[in-house]
């Protein structure tokens, strides 16, 4: 016994080898929490994701949050996707506001409860964002392939019934993640990032060439709904492309990189792609939508209003003058 217990000190004397990990080594010495999740000596990946999140700070917040006043200043003559937009600029809005927090636990409360909250944050960013654009990339598939069908799948309750099974799939993930220590738990994201990436890939591309083929087929100007939804479905591929092929590139080789430069290099670098589309997403959903054009326009309507007002006013000071009849000589 006195042997066993002289060599396991012996055993804390010496330098860990991060790659082991046995028995006697977890008996001998028990790991300190660590906000940078055992990346404490590897925090330029971490740090580079944490600098892109802070764009959404400054411009993803304020435009999540026109996104939803348009949509809710809309809410006569909504779109049937409304419901998914709204939801995921909400979703955004929690996930940038998350960002200076991760700043102040990492360099100043090193708190493992802020921590836990912090997982959970990023745990819902990375479900809501793929499943709502593939609610969006559904519902658009839908009304063009089979407007007929998605005339009677028309009714708001299906959309909210979508919803909720989002935000239930969003939510136990983000639980899971918090409670860690589940096998294989990063392969979950990645059957998931692919599974969504492949089906809005082919979903738009589907979208497109029926798109294509009714401005072909019929007269030269596309009609003005199937232009709008036309628009929409481009630039949601342009959003899957930018941010969701790199990590969908990158996490299906975990197994070629070591552990630790997967969690700290690769990972990191890899949602912070994902994690910009909280900046990215509401302003291509503003550069599509008509009324910001109509704010725009009646800023500038006001505005000459104003101006206009303003000139009407310092005329008769000077026309009065002009007006009255010659003096005579």
């Amino acid at each position: 016994m006195e042997r066993y217990l002289s060599l396991q000190l012996k055993s804390t004397s010496l330098p860990a080898n991060p790659r082991l990990n046995t028995t006697a080594d977890i008996n001998a010495t028990v790991k300190p929490f660590s906000v940078f999740d055992g990346c404490d000596h590897q925090v330029e990946g971490i740090l580079f994701d944490l600098t892109l999140q802070c764009i959404n700070v400054v411009v993803g917040i304020p435009a999540n949050f026109l996104v939803i006043a348009i949509l809710i200043s809309n809410r006569k003559e909504p779109s049937t996707s409304d419901i998914f937009l709204g939801c995921l600029a909400f979703m955004d809005i929690y996930f940038s506001a998350m960002t200076p927090i991760s700043f102040l636990n990492l360099y100043h409360w090193q708190s493992k409860e802020v921590w836990s909250a912090l997982k959970f944050s990023y745990g819902v960013k990375d479900t809501s964002g793929p499943l709502f654009l593939t609610c969006i990339c559904l519902d658009r598939f839908i009304a063009v392939l089979f407007p007929v069908m998605f005339g009677q799948l028309k009714h708001i309750k299906y959309r909210v019934s979508l919803s909720v099974l989002v935000f239930c799939l969003t939510f136990a993930y983000s639980a899971a993640k918090v409670v860690g220590g589940l096998p294989n738990f990063e392969k979950v994201f990645t059957g998931e990032i692919l599974a969504a990436f492949t089906w809005m890939v082919l979903c738009n591309v589907c979208i497109l060439g029926a798109l294509k083929k009714s401005r072909s087929a019929g007269k030269d100007e596309m009609h003005p709904m199937k232009k709008r939804a036309f628009k929409m479905v481009l630039y949601i591929l342009c959003i899957i492309v930018y941010n969701y092929l790199p990590p969908v590139a990158l996490f299906p080789f975990q197994d070629y990189y070591s552990p630790n430069v997967f969690r700290c290099y690769v990972q990191p670098v890899g949602f912070a792609f994902l994690n910009i589309s909280s900046t990215t997403q509401p302003l291509v959903s503003l550069s599509r939508l008509e009324k910001v054009s109509c704010l725009a326009d009646t800023f500038v309507k006001k505005f000459c209003v104003c101006v206009s007002a303003e000139n009407n006013k310092t005329p008769p000071a000077q026309n009065p003058p002009a007006q009255n009849p010659p003096a005579p000589v």
